[in-house]
């Protein structure tokens, strides 16, 4: 096996690597460290976050700086604060025995005035956001004449982010004979597009394959209808008792809404998205990072460039629309040599998604069934009886007080004793369970007998008829419109007040769409979505009707008519558009 000295590492790095507990380089490290040290060139390394790319190029980029200089050699661009932290610290204490080397963290959220008087202290690696460092750069603090590398570090997320032209601005400033290195976890067109305009022929290293899932991760789903998604999110919590975990909502709205469930519920939750300040933020990660909160709920924006150990579980509440988000949430689990799971909570309609995402990642999604009542309060009995076995016991403390207790307890027998204190630890759990609904397994493979009855059966009514336990409701807006999924959901939570709406089937028509809502929101829903503007289009929506054809109704429209609809006057209310 290859040592970090037969790569090249000069001694005090060497030092600083054996303290931080590193044994032998990781395989991403392994193939970046002699490129960087060795040839000139701009380099694309593709691997998952939490592979050991920061020390894939930390430790080169510190070895080849010119210590005597104190002025900036070589700048890390990061797509979020939390990102450019931690490649900081990294980077500080692999620097360790380097006592002439400063690297410095500029971001936004934060104080320009401490981060100028930083700079101006002299620094020989800068790592930033692009934001901050541009401001930087127009008050003439930053001067990057002198920069000789330059590191896009999650360049995927960067461009998902809108950084693009903060990109370019920035590499205008440094010379035209620098290196860039590129890391990214995939390889999405925006990517190459910035490798092919801004790279001379660039090496690429691959670790693994590209876009695929993370080697240590296994990837389960549960199919539910949406009404259940809530409480099967609880039952997958509860049957692993040692979680630590981020949930993944699509929405802000979600997120909170998600997260204020599970606080009321009893779990140790959070919630992370753009609505909070970055004291909230900062805050709410610390707790997250100490363990104090086991269930993060976020959405993707919020939780781009969070770097955290050892989580048991990413969980989506919901398939995402672009695999590459799948294999960013994922990703963070299963790292530096350890299994994790990445666990989808779906309804049938996302079916397909879910079967493209493994031919993308080249890795196959377990199909498990809700854990029953039964089976968790098993598991989590058989946890704590784990913890019983394992605990520390100092003898010489708690001895003088055993006396006293095993008297006050002397009544009960050993049996007893312990139906008692397993109901102190699960008696919220057995409450809880004792009355809690089934959920439904949706079934992965159709019975035959539902499969003849269903191909008997026009498609259009198939499409009209909602799902068990839901009502169907009718818009008049579709992908002719420009409107899908996404758009239906934005408009659900701009519009409709109250509780979040859970939404089920989604079928989506050029002239038209129909989608499942639970019974009690239909009212709710259908009065909002009436009069509703999406991009100009006035908004009509109703209770659909298994016996009226909407696609008829749909092309009357389409040549003038309106027919089906009752007449309105223009709404008054507030308009929403994309």
């Amino acid at each position: 096996m290859t040592s970090f000295e037969e790569l090249g590492i000069k001694p005090e790095l060497l030092h600083a690597v054996a303290d931080l507990g590193f044994e032998n380089p990781m395989p991403v490290q392994e193939q970046v460290i002699p490129e960087l040290l060795g040839e000139n060139r701009d380099l694309v390394a593709l691997a998952q976050t939490g592979t050991g790319k920061t020390a894939a190029f930390g430790l080169p980029l510190l070895q080849l700086i010119e210590s005597h200089r104190r002025e900036p050699q070589a700048l890390v661009l990061a797509p979020t604060r939390e990102l450019c932290l931690q490649i900081a610290g990294d980077l500080a204490d692999f620097a360790k025995y380097m006592p002439d080397v400063e690297v410095i963290p500029v971001y936004g959220g934060s104080s320009i005035e401490s981060q100028i008087r930083a700079l101006r202290g002299g620094a020989q690696i800068i790592v930033a956001t692009p934001g901050r460092l541009i401001d930087l750069i127009n008050r003439k603090v930053v001067s990057l004449a002198a920069v000789h590398t330059v590191v896009l570090d999650e360049a995927d997320e960067m461009l998902n982010m809108g950084f693009v032209d903060s990109i370019n601005e920035i590499l205008d400033h440094v010379p035209d004979d620098r290196k860039l290195l590129l890391f990214s976890a995939t390889m999405p067109s925006e990517v190459a597009r910035i490798a092919k305009r801004y790279m001379r022929e660039p090496k690429e290293i691959v670790v693994g394959t590209r876009n695929e899932g993370a080697a240590n991760v296994r990837h389960v789903y549960y199919m539910v209808s949406a009404r259940d998604k809530y409480a099967t999110l609880k039952r997958v919590a509860d049957f692993n008792p040692n979680i630590y975990a981020i949930v993944f909502c699509r929405t802000r709205r979600d997120t909170q809404e998600v997260a204020d469930a599970l606080i009321q519920d009893g779990y140790n939750a959070d919630a992370l998205h753009g609505d909070l300040s970055q004291q909230q933020r900062d805050l709410t990660m610390r707790k997250f990072r100490d363990r104090v909160t086991k269930m993060l709920v976020a959405t993707d924006v919020a939780a781009r460039g969070l770097d955290v150990d050892d989580l048991t579980h990413v969980i989506n509440y919901g398939l995402p629309e672009d695999t590459a988000v799948y294999t960013h949430r994922s990703g963070r689990t299963g790292r530096a040599g350890k299994t994790g799971v990445s666990v989808a909570i779906i309804h049938s309609r996302e079916k397909g998604r879910l079967r493209e995402i493994e031919r993308i990642i080249g890795k196959t999604f377990e199909h498990k069934d809700v854990p029953t009542p039964d089976r968790i309060i098993e598991k989590q009995l058989y946890s704590l009886a784990d913890r019983i076995e394992r605990v520390a016991v100092n003898d010489e403390e708690i001895d003088k007080y055993v006396a006293g207790v095993e008297k006050k307890l002397s009544w009960l027998s050993g049996h007893d004793m312990l139906k008692r204190i397993l109901s102190l630890e699960f008696n919220r759990l057995l409450d809880y369970y004792k009355d809690a609904p089934s959920i439904e397994n949706i079934s992965d493979k159709p019975e035959k007998k539902k499969r003849r009855e269903a191909s008997t059966e026009p498609r259009d009514k198939d499409r009209r008829t909602a799902e068990r336990g839901m009502a169907r409701i009718y818009v008049n807006a579709g992908k002719s419109d420009g409107f899908y999924a996404g758009n239906l959901i934005d408009l659900l939570n701009h519009l409709v007040e109250g509780h979040r709406i859970d939404v089920g089937r989604i079928d989506l028509m050029p002239g038209y769409s129909l989608f499942d809502v639970r019974k009690a929101d239909v009212n709710r829903v259908v009065g909002a979505l009436k009069g509703a503007d999406f991009l100009g289009k006035r908004l009509f929506s109703e209770v659909a009707d298994p016996e009226k054809d909407y696609a008829k109704a749909s092309s009357r429209r389409k040549r003038g008519g309106d027919a089906d609809e009752p007449r309105q006057p223009r709404s008054r209310k507030k308009g929403y558009r994309k």
